[in-house]
């Protein structure tokens, strides 16, 4: 078993936006079982494209989650402002090595 990170593409001009909905998001996903935590991080070349990075105990834990029906609503604040420039607005990457 190896940790799983998920990370979510978003851009917006609307800072507190953002913010409040990653705040109203990370209330809810902080009873999930198998998320250990979350950050929302900013661009610093590109101050309107933001990134949420979940840690999931495994990717069972993650797509239990995904699957359930409350997945939908636990993120529906941050999806309007999901980035789909580049198609997916997501990857799941698998924690290989860390130090």
């Amino acid at each position: 078993m190896s940790e799983i990170r998920v990370l979510i593409r978003h851009a917006t001009e609307d800072t507190a936006g953002i913010e409040a909905a990653y705040r109203l998001v990370s209330e809810e996903m902080a009873m999930v079982p198998g998320q250990l935590g979350n950050e929302l991080l900013r661009g610093v070349h590109e101050p309107t494209g933001f990134v949420v990075v979940s840690r999931w105990r495994d990717m069972a834990a993650f797509t239990d989650w995904e699957a359930g029906a409350e997945h939908r609503d636990s993120t529906a604040p941050l999806r309007r402002y999901r980035d789909h420039r580049d198609g997916r607005p997501f990857e799941i990457f698998r924690v290989s090595a860390a130090y």
